[in-house]
């Protein structure tokens, strides 16, 4: 057994909170800039370089890539054979505080959804666990800006609409949200579950690499046509048009009940926030 102390893990979230917040991981970078590339509509062009100039910046300058610096959500997984010392939820907490302070980054979270008041830390943190075998634990902190999260949708559809139906699902979505969540997007799907599970799975569909392969070859198939699909609509980044809505289509299934196909799409902009760091 293996004791972690508490104070640890608030240390690595507070460098982990700004790490994300101002330098892009590499993986969207190359998709953007590969995004780029392949354009072909000059105002598209001009916006891509716009976000990599931007990002750029951001990175040298050790400042927030977007102003909404999100829901800090943060997923753990921890090794079944870890013992935590102290209070983990809170420790966690005190990292996103330290975070934001000192990384000057703006607190956007309401201690009530109806009464509205400014919590001032961007506390409390969304925690996600997940328990994995041994001795390790995972931090990743993702924050999730809502210009995005509010164009996140799911649905229970019935058996009967099948593939089709989720495709639609999906296709319908991303339309809808148009140029609000600050395309090009990456789009996190889950399918099966329950309505809770397939919202998750969408969510923690948007920690992959953006240029990694799905390991079911099926899978991997209905996400390059989802892609394609979606890359048609003219969206193309901010909204001017163009062959580049998103970056990326990312699925996440499971077993579901015999009655039922849960769907859910968890949209991200073109900020793909997201640090980890492994003790």
């Amino acid at each position: 057994m293996r004791e972690l102390q508490a104070e640890i893990i608030t240390g690595v979230v507070r460098r982990l909170c700004v790490t994300a917040n101002c330098v892009l991981p590499d993986d969207a970078r190359k998709s953007i800039s590969d995004s780029l590339e392949r354009e072909q509509w000059p105002q598209a062009k001009k916006t891509l370089e716009l976000i990599i100039e931007n990002y750029t910046i951001a990175k040298k300058e050790s400042l927030p890539i977007c102003q909404d610096t999100g829901v800090t959500c943060v997923f753990i997984e921890l090794g079944q054979d870890v013992h935590i010392i102290g209070n983990l939820n809170e420790a966690i907490h005190e990292g996103v505080r330290q975070g934001f302070r000192e990384g000057y980054l703006r607190a956007s979270l309401v201690a009530d959804p109806l009464r509205r008041a400014n919590t001032g830390d961007n506390t409390p943190a969304m925690i996600y666990y997940d328990i994995v075998p041994g001795e390790q634990c995972k931090i990743t902190v993702a924050p999730k800006g809502f210009g995005s999260e509010n164009k996140s949708r799911a649905a229970m559809l019935r058996p009967s609409d099948g593939l089709e139906g989720v495709k639609a699902f999906v296709l319908r979505t991303v339309e809808e949200a148009g140029p609000d969540p600050c395309p090009p997007i990456v789009v996190g799907v889950g399918i099966g579950g329950t309505l809770d599970k397939a919202t998750l799975m969408a969510k923690k569909a948007l920690m992959r690499d953006t240029g990694d392969t799905h390991p079911d070859p099926w899978y991997a198939a209905l996400e390059d046509e989802l892609l394609e699909s979606i890359n048609t609509l003219g969206i193309g980044p901010q909204g001017f048009g163009g062959r580049t809505t998103a970056l990326a289509v990312k699925i996440s299934a499971m077993a579901t009940h015999i009655a039922g196909l849960p769907v859910a799409v968890n949209i991200n902009c073109h900020v793909v926030r997201r640090a980890s760091e492994e003790l």
